[in-house]
């Protein structure tokens, strides 16, 4: 039987956003969009890992707590937080292009965690999930308009 702090646990869902060399303009518009997220009860972060990969192809892994300038994420961490084994992190690294910094976010849709709390007293369980890229919905968006 799952804990109590676990039962109500929504789906957990991870990103990786890669910038290339010399192209990241890191404002704080992520943190300030992420904590509304957080702040609303939308999402709850687990987990964020900023990887940096050298030309040379070593990579370098800061944690949230090693970030300066990140308030929003640190304080919006929760107690599940350090999700990432150091497999996944070599795995996601091993995608990006070297001189390139990517950010790993680890979040639970929060909304989500009635119903999955619900389907899973009611003995179900969760057999396939996906997502539909943003292109392929342009894509297929245009093409509608295309044949009109």
């Amino acid at each position: 039987m799952a804990s109590p702090d676990t039962d109500g646990l929504g789906p957990v869902d991870y990103l990786v956003v890669e910038f290339p060399p010399a192209t990241s303009n890191f404002t704080g518009e992520m943190a300030a969009e992420l904590d509304k997220l957080v702040t609303s009860g939308t999402i709850r972060v687990l987990d964020v890992v900023i990887l940096t990969k050298g030309a040379d192809g070593e990579i370098d892994v800061l944690e949230a707590d090693d970030l300066k300038d990140a308030g929003e994420v640190r304080a919006a961490e929760a107690q599940l937080a350090g999700l990432l084994a150091e497999e996944d992190v070599v795995n996601l690294a091993a995608a990006m292009e070297p001189g390139t910094t990517a950010g790993v976010l680890v979040w639970e849709n929060v909304w989500a965690g009635p119903f999955a709390s619900a389907a899973r007293r009611s003995g179900g369980q969760l057999i396939a999930n996906g997502r539909i890229p943003i292109q392929a919905i342009l894509a297929s968006i245009e093409a509608d308009e295309g044949g009109e």
